[in-house]
């Protein structure tokens, strides 16, 4: 537990905050007062009642077309969800298994719950390595497998042949998580739920909205939500944050206007980042299916004694009051890769002059120093691989 570090939040104080993949847009004046006024008649002096609860399961299953609820389990986020899975398989031996790099918290869940994490990597192009993820199936018997779907921090979506290998592969249970959807132009596992007993989706409010609020769910077979009903803290949900997720899905129309602004968004950045593609400039523009975008940068690592090109230039945007995501220290694989959220028009302007400034500002290193940086960065990744697999 000493050995771990806490989960960093930024100061987003005075910047522009595009590290978090949160909707820049607050709801419309009318719809705040709506809500204001739902919120006011509220008896925050009671605990929340079932009727909370089965509310606004019934308002998921209506917006996700679910069949019924009983396959329904509420999270304090989706961060609890998988908290609370990884304890549902804690058991001596017990293993869970996911790509990586992906997201933080399926590691950090499975080590807070004293249970094996064994991390299987992605192939240089970000994809499944379905080869590897069998063998280590076979290996290791996973009681839970973790895929992001979109992947975070990568932003793409793994190969539906490969995640149907992986169901067949394992009996154990199979959460695909779909924080992103609502940015994957309708790729989606939810319809599959009956098909494959073992399958387990669990989404989140946060990207498209409702960051603050704080509500997640996982829709599974009734029996694997009944098992993980039993260790969920009885008041995790807040009548607060229920009421209002229960009003932002009947007013459900406004955030998918706000989704397919930022798809649009998403699609002039991405043009935008491929003409800073070169030597000083970067390296890749990675695909993506989610409402963020990984880039690599050239020329990074330098002399390998400081801190990399990738931090360095995240350090100067965040000067320049431009806050992203500098991936480059959360996986080896990562190295020099910064993770820019989708934000507003004007705020993606910023960010892009603010990127370009400071690959101006940082100068990619020289053939000969990236390749030195390049066998550390190596060395350091096997060591780093070695003791997380121990």
């Amino acid at each position: 537990m000493q050995r771990m570090a806490a989960y960093h939040v930024a100061d987003a104080t005075d910047a522009i905050k595009l590290d978090a993949m949160e909707n820049p847009w607050r709801l419309p004046g009318a719809l705040q007062a709506e809500l204001a006024q739902r919120l006011a008649a509220l008896a925050i002096n009671r605990y929340p009642s079932g009727n909370t609860y089965t509310a606004l399961k019934q308002a998921i299953a209506r917006h996700d077309v679910l069949d019924g609820i009983d396959g329904l389990v509420l999270g304090n986020g989706s961060d609890e969800l998988i908290s609370l899975l990884c304890q549902l398989v804690a058991q001596p031996g017990a293993t869970i298994m996911a790509p990586a790099p992906s997201f933080v918290m399926y590691e950090m869940g499975a080590r807070l719950a004293g249970v094996g994490f064994v991390p299987v990597p992605l192939r240089p192009d970000f994809s499944l390595d379905r080869e590897a993820m069998l063998q280590a199936i076979e290996t290791h018997r996973p009681a839970l497998v973790f895929l992001a779907y979109p992947n975070n921090p990568t932003g793409n979506l793994f190969d539906a042949d490969d995640v149907r290998a992986i169901l067949q592969a394992t009996d154990g249970l199979v959460v695909l998580d779909e924080a992103y959807a609502p940015f994957a132009g309708g790729a989606s596992w939810l319809s599959q739920l009956q098909a494959w007993p073992n399958l387990a989706v669990m989404r989140t409010c946060s990207k498209w909205g409702l960051a603050g609020a704080r509500i997640g769910y996982l829709a599974s077979a009734p029996a694997w939500a009944a098992q993980l009903d039993k260790i969920r803290p009885p008041y995790n949900i807040s009548v607060l944050d229920a009421e209002t997720a229960c009003f932002a899905f009947q007013h459900h129309a406004d955030f998918d206007q706000q989704t397919q602004a930022l798809c649009t968004e998403r699609q002039t950045l991405v043009q935008r980042l491929q003409a800073l593609l070169g030597p000083q400039g970067l390296s890749h523009v990675y695909p993506t299916a989610a409402n963020f975008v990984l880039v690599r940068l050239a020329g990074g690592q330098g002399d390998g004694a400081g801190p990399s090109r990738a931090t360095r230039v995240a350090a100067a945007m965040r000067a320049a009051g431009v806050l992203i995501k500098d991936a480059s220290r959360m996986h080896p694989a990562l190295a020099e890769c910064l993770r820019l959220t989708v934000g507003a028009p004007e705020e993606n302007e910023a960010m892009l002059q603010a990127l370009a400034a400071a690959l101006d500002a940082v100068p990619a290193a020289s053939a000969g120093q990236v390749d030195g940086a390049s066998r550390t960065a190596d060395a350091n990744g096997r060591a780093n691989a070695e003791r997380t697999s121990s």
